[in-house]
């Protein structure tokens, strides 16, 4: 990037918020993917959309490449500038535009972070359900990129359920604004679904407009304890079955367990090799029933333990506990690589199985948890990214689990997205007409392939495979 680029963008949005130096450009060349890194030619912060729009401009002028960043959490790869260029930080970019109570919509800017936004909305009597476990540190407009998810995933949904609206700004500069506070709106194609879980690789979000909903008036924790993953994973199934949905519905392996508490010290039953965690809310007599008749599940299914948490403080421990398991796995050893595959509900217990199978197949330590309820399951590799033998093993395993998945009827990533990890899979489950289509709206957004470039499309799928769906 030569200087006269340089000094446009500078002029844009100030000299302290363009940079090129060392740290800057090393800061901004990996995210929470581990392996990956790539240099970038410059880091520039805007504080509104104009001087997004402003910036654009500029790049689209000189095909230069973007990449847009919140905090960089993702796991896919979905924030490595692979192809250089300029990485947009959009923190400055952070405030509440709105909290409209008559039409429980928030309306705010991309660099807000979501464990703010959500205490802020909590504050007022309201609720925002999308809970990433990175939430303390990701963005909205990160979990808006990924389509994140959450503990909370099973009865709630996940981030698209939750996104009205939203203004972007288009590769050549020009300002798109979908949808708005509306509950309906079929005008066309639906541009706000199809934004949301693009990474970056159509449009930068500039602002995005919220559902809020009424917050539950009552809320119940419980732990359920195995000597057997399988009875785990039957019970998941069998809760489900019973017509139950929990607001939290998550499984630890006893690897997980094991970290966990070690981290926590929440005194977990290390002996057990799996344990469930269970949130149900709602209106205080649905609550007391459900969780009576998980109770009872439970039990049919062979549970050794179940304990209920006595307090709210108790069951924020749990909860807390849970969403520290990658930072607790990230101990045992130099590298740790989180992913994600997701299967039918009814297929939990088939794929747990497969995970434990492969990873014994390729002599791997792999530790499994997850959010079970809605069938998202995140095998993570302890291994040493200095020992190439191994790391090879640990990937081969991996490719083994998406192709396990994909045979049971799942699919490849369920929440942390296709970013560089996982487009040599992509084709496995969209085929090569949904690849074609996928390519097609790309550039029709983006005909220079400036926005996040090197991501989603990988040149060629990692082997071709003819799988029969279970």
């Amino acid at each position: 990037m030569d200087s006269n680029v340089k000094h446009l963008l500078r002029g844009i949005v100030g000299d302290a918020y363009f940079k090129d130096d060392a740290q800057s450009l090393v800061t901004h060349s990996y995210d929470g993917t581990p392996m990956l890194q790539s240099l970038p030619d410059g880091v520039i912060y805007p504080r509104n959309t104009a001087e997004v729009s402003a910036i654009m401009k500029v790049l689209h002028e000189h095909r230069i490449p973007l990449v847009s960043r919140g905090s960089g959490t993702n796991l896919c790869g979905g924030t490595v500038p692979v192809h250089g260029g300029v990485v947009m930080v959009m923190h400055r970019m952070n405030a509440i535009v709105e909290v409209d109570t008559q039409n429980l919509t928030a309306t705010v800017q991309p660099g807000i972070i979501t464990k703010q936004f959500i205490e802020h909305i909590e504050g007022l009597g309201l609720f925002y359900p999308p809970d990433p476990s990175s939430m303390a540190i990701s963005t909205i407009g990160g979990n808006i990129a990924e389509c994140s998810g959450g503990l909370r995933g099973l009865k709630y949904g996940t981030t698209k359920d939750y996104v009205l609206g939203l203004e972007c700004v288009l590769a050549d500069g020009q300002i798109l604004r979908t949808g708005g506070k509306l509950m309906k709106d079929v005008a066309g194609y639906d541009l706000t679904k199809l934004l949301i879980g693009s990474e970056g690789t159509l449009a930068v979000i500039t602002e995005a407009t919220l559902k809020l909903i009424p917050p539950p008036k009552a809320k119940k924790t419980m732990l359920a304890m195995y000597t057997d993953i399988y009875g785990a994973a039957r019970t998941v199934s069998s809760i489900i079955e019973n017509r139950i949905i929990p607001a939290t519905l998550e499984i630890m392996d006893n690897p997980t367990i094991r970290v966990v508490d070690d981290f926590a010290k929440l005194g977990l039953p290390l002996d057990m090799a799996a344990i469930l965690l269970i949130e149900q809310d709602g209106e205080p007599e649905m609550v007391e029933r459900d969780i009576a008749k998980i109770s009872g599940i439970c039990r049919e299914e062979q549970a050794a333990r179940i304990s209920i948490a006595e307090t709210p403080e108790e069951a924020l421990k749990l909860l807390t506990a849970r969403r520290s398991a990658f930072t607790a796995l990230a101990r045992l050893r130099p590298t740790t690589i989180l992913e994600d595959a997701t299967v039918p509900r009814s297929k939990i217990a088939e794929m747990v199985l497969e995970i434990n199978r492969i990873a014994e197949k390729h002599n791997v330590q792999i530790c499994t948890f997850g959010h079970a309820g809605d069938g998202n399951l995140h095998p993570t590799a302890t291994t040493d990214a200095r020992d190439l033998e191994e790391v090879h093993r640990v990937e081969a395993a991996f490719e083994d689990i998406f192709e396990a998945a994909i045979r049971l009827g799942g699919t490849i990533t369920g929440e942390h997205g296709v970013g560089m990890v996982k487009a040599p899979y992509l084709e496995w489950k969209v085929g090569g007409p949904g690849i074609q289509v996928m390519e097609a709206i790309k550039e029709a957004f983006d005909p220079h392939n400036l926005l996040n470039p090197g991501k989603m499309f990988a040149k060629e799928s990692r082997r071709r495979v003819v799988i029969e769906r279970g």
